[in-house]
């Protein structure tokens, strides 16, 4: 059985800065349209602000169902796994906002990233205020190796210029998979 904390606390971040990766889970409103998982990870792309809020930087990729969700309803949660070590899992259930790259306050949530990688390719800012914390046992989560950090969606990205980013958010990232405004 699992626990619910107060909120984040010294080893409870600890424990969540330490994974390398995590996962990203939202949904539309409704009974209809596509709960998404995403998987993140990049040391430096996730920050815990306070014991109930907490951050990630969002890259251009094949979808934006986190953003439009976020839009629709703002609910989210995040979930941290030890691949390594004794079996945990965490769980942060909240509501978010996202700032986009074009949003004038986009500078100010890019500062809370104290060593991010290269934010060419950055199109928002995801910021938590978490509502519930709380772990699990994983005993169920393999144990693996991590090797190190891919650099793919950085070097792909690093090739467009400003205007392609544009360009591809109005041409790939416009629409969720149901159809829901993104930016």
């Amino acid at each position: 059985m699992g626990k619910v904390y107060p909120e984040i606390d010294g080893r409870l971040g600890d424990f969540i800065t330490a994974q390398p990766v995590f996962f990203v889970a939202t949904a539309p409103s409704g009974a209809e349209g596509h709960v998404n998982v995403s998987p993140k990870g990049m040391r430096g792309t996730f920050v815990i602000l306070g014991p109930h809020r907490v951050a990630y930087l969002d890259y251009h990729g094949s979808g934006a169902e986190t953003i439009a969700h976020l839009r629709d309803n703002g609910r989210i949660t995040l979930m941290f796994c030890a691949f390594d070590g004794p079996p945990k899992i965490v769980r942060l259930h909240g509501r978010g906002i996202s700032v986009a790259v074009t949003e004038e306050t986009f500078a100010d949530r890019l500062a809370d990233f104290p060593a991010p990688p290269d934010v060419h390719a950055v199109r928002a800012v995801i910021t938590v205020e978490v509502e519930r914390v709380s772990d699990s046992c994983g005993y169920a989560v393999p144990l693996m190796d991590f090797r190190t950090e891919r650099d793919l969606l950085l070097t792909s990205h690093s090739r467009r210029t400003a205007e392609d980013l544009v360009a591809y958010r109005a041409t790939r990232n416009a629409a969720s998979i149901d159809g829901l405004p993104v930016f």
